[in-house]
This record gives structure tokens, C-alpha cells and sequence, in this order.
């Protein structure tokens, strides 16, 4: 019968939609797949999703992914043929699309064929496409439409943040490179009756760098806590040391969260965490909480701290200069970034901002990928000096 072949054709092809969502799936799980799914039959659905969950899932985080996907490969939203479909039995499907459910529509997309396309063609579509993201580069997240967010979320998950590693006071035994090591060269001397034979080096030890973002997700900072928790997903799978915290009137860590691999499972458990979106802003307040509960936990004295907030606080500033004065003694860096610097005539007047751009080491923007992109040159360049105030043209 043809039908074996069409399941196992179709068992391949929803392992490649797997795989362009973002699992790593390799030719011996598909066999294992195929095997799996001829000893359980496709006579029960349940037993079916089972045999291929066991084989393709690896982590916890892609668990809700792959319902998502099989859900929708198996009930003809993708190019399935009606007689292998019914080979299945049907369930509804959920009225309101849960987390993983954009990922699983970006991956059963077929790709638009590219056959008749001259040189010319491909030239004019490469300068308009540049055109295109450099205007988007520019544009303020604010103003943005929601296929304008889409591609900013999609360029943002291809970011990396170069964050140079800090310099121990601890050294590794190098080759034949770095300052030589007497202790270790006279050690090697004792198997020899005490005759050097070779001086044996030693090289500085590296760890990279911790960085701790506290990001404000008040009602002043809505049009751009979406796109700013996206970005946050992006640095903490970038880099090996990140602590995340929101704050509004309260703090709440979300590091836990931001680590699972899919963003849209990662922010829809920091939606279920956080409970005082878009309502005031408490900074000083939030900083004490991390000062006396989480700073020692997390934030060693060669760390850097991420602040993003506009400073529109509603809290005691004479507080906010108090905690802010102790994160800066604490820390290696202190970066404010606030969306409000996109305009040309923006002054730190209001009473938070007066209280902590003292103790600011760099003051940018955040309102766009340009604004992002300064940050991660940033990142990549930090002087061992610790510099005065710097505020972003």
C-alpha cells in the first residue's frame, strides 16, 4: 500500500518544519521517528503525538513548540493530503493561539520559489531591501506597525552581544606564550635533579563578564516593553551571565523565564509572573529591593548594570539618589538607557532623572535598532577607566 509511504513521507517532512522552528533534529531521530510511529500504528491519535514527542523533544522549553506544530501539520493548515489527514483522528483547535503558536505558522510557511529571476531583479530587490531595513533601523518602536514589530522581533533573535571577558587576578598554565612561571618551572626541575630544562609560562585567567538589565514595564514605558522584553530574550541567549528584572511599583526576576529557548514561551511565563504591568513607576524603591535582596546574589563588583526606564518616577528622588549612589559603588558599570533621548531637545529635568544621572556612567537611547546597535558597540568597547557621565547625542 502506498499509505506507509505517504505517513513516512509526512513524518520527514514534519521533522523539517521541526527542525526551521528551531530544534535540532538529525537524520537518526527521523529513523527512530519512522520506527516509532510503525510499532505504535496511527490508529489513536494520542499514540501517535507520544511516538514522536519521545523521539524529537528533547528540553522542557520546546515541549509546547511541538504541540503546536503537530497540532497544526496534522489537521490540514499545512499542505496535507485530505486521505492522510483523515488517517488521524481530529481535535479542536484552541480559540486562542497560546505560546509557540506564531513560531509554528513561521515554520510550516512554504518558501516562495525563486525560479525566473534575473540579475538585474535581484539587484533592484537587494537595494530596495536595503532601503528597507535602513529605514527600519531608524524607525521609533513607538511607531511602528505589527509587521514592523514582526521583522524587529525576527532581527533581534540574530543579534549578539559582544561583551569583552574580565581579567582574573588568577593565571593558567600557558604553552609557550605569556610571563614565565617560576613555581611551576622549578617544580618540573625537581624531576630532573634540578636542572631547568625548559621555563614553563603562564597566561591570565578570563570569566566573562555578569550583566544585570532592570527594565521599567510602567504605563509610561508600554509603547516599548514589548519589543524591549524581546530584546531581552536575545541578550540573555547571547551571553553566558545575565540576571533580568522588571519593575513598575515592585521588582520581579525573570531570569528563569528568559532563558527557555522559544521567546514566545519565555515572555508568556513572564506575563504570568509579572503582576503590575502599565501601572506607576516606583525606581527607587525597585533598586532598594535589588540592592538589599538580589545585589550580593548576582552582581559581582565586575558586573555591569542595564537600566531602561524614561525616569518618570513617582517615588521619593531623595531615595532613588540613595540606591542609585550604593548600585554605582557596587558595580563596573552603570548604563542608563531611556527612549526619551530620541528627542533633539531632551533634558533629564524631571526629579528621577535629575536624582540618579549623577551616578550614570553612560546615558543612552533605546528607541530603536540604531539606539540597540550603540549599545551592543558599546558593550564591545568598555574602558577599563571608568568614565563621567556620558549623554548620547
Amino acid at each position: 500500500m502506498r499509505t506507509g509511504e505517504d505517513i513516512s513521507a509526512r513524518i520527514v517532512a514534519f521533522a523539517q518544519a521541526l527542525r526551521r522552528a528551531g530544534l535540532v533534529i538529525g537524520t537518526d531521530q527521523v529513523l527512530d521517528a519512522l520506527q516509532a510511529v510503525a510499532l505504535v500504528g496511527v490508529a489513536r491519535r494520542e499514540d501517535v503525538r507520544q511516538a514522536l514527542f519521545s523521539v524529537f523533544v528533547r528540553r522542557q522549553s520546546e515541549a509546547a513548540l511541538f504541540d503546536q506544530l503537530f497540532r497544526l501539520f496534522w489537521q490540514g493548515r499545512s499542505p496535507i493530503p485530505e486521505e492522510l489527514a483523515a488517517l488521524l483522528p481530529r481535535s479542536p483547535v484552541p480559540p486562542t493561539p497560546p505560546p509557540g503558536m506564531a513560531r509554528a505558522l513561521e515554520a510550516l510557511r512554504p518558501e516562495r520559489p525563486r525560479a525566473g529571476v534575473s540579475e538585474a531583479d535581484e539587484e533592484v530587490e537587494l537595494v530596495l531591501t536595503y532601503s528597507a531595513d535602513e529605514v527600519l533601523r531608524h524607525k521609533d518602536f513607538a511607531q511602528m506597525t505589527a509587521e514592523e514589530e514582526a521583522a524587529v522581533r525576527a532581527f533581534l533573535r540574530t543579534l549578539r552581544w559582544p561583551l569583552p571577558p574580565r581579567r582574573t587576578r588568577r593565571w593558567q598554565p600557558g604553552a609557550r606564550r605569556g610571563r614565565p612561571d617560576l613555581r611551576r618551572t622549578l617544580r618540573r626541575a625537581l624531576r630532573h635533579q634540578g636542572e631547568v630544562l625548559r621555563l614553563a609560562m603562564r597566561l591570565p585567567r578570563y570569566k566573562p563578564r555578569p550583566l544585570v538589565v532592570l527594565c521599567d514595564i510602567s504605563g509610561s514605558m508600554e509603547r516599548y516593553s514589548r519589543l524591549l522584553l524581546h530584546f531581552l530574550h536575545a541578550i540573555t541567549g547571547g551571553l553566558r551571565r545575565v540576571e533580568s528584572f522588571v519593575f513598575g511599583t515592585r521588582l520581579t526576576r525573570i531570569t528563569r523565564q528568559l532563558r527557555l529557548r522559544d521567546v514566545d514561551v519565555a515572555l508568556a511565563e513572564v506575563g504570568r509572573t509579572v503582576q503590575d504591568w502599565s501601572g506607576g513607576t516606583r525606581i527607587g524603591e525597585a533598586l532598594r529591593t535589588f540592592n538589599y535582596r538580589w545585589l550580593r546574589r548576582v552582581l559581582p563588583a565586575s558586573g555591569v548594570v542595564l537600566v531602561i526606564s524614561d525616569g518618570l518616577d513617582r517615588g521619593d528622588p531623595e531615595l532613588l539618589a540613595r540606591e542609585m549612589a550604593r548600585l554605582s559603588r557596587s558595580c563596573y558599570r552603570l548604563i542608563w538607557l531611556n527612549p526619551l533621548l530620541r528627542y533633539e531637545h531632551y533634558r533629564p529635568l524631571t526629579r528621577g532623572m535629575r536624582a540618579a544621572l549623577p551616578y550614570i556612567d553612560h546615558f543612552l537611547p533605546a528607541h530603536n535598532l540604531a539606539s540597540l546597535e550603540q549599545l551592543g558597540q558599546l558593550l564591545a568597547s568598555l574602558e577599563r577607566r571608568r568614565p563621567g557621565t556620558v549623554v548620547a547625542e
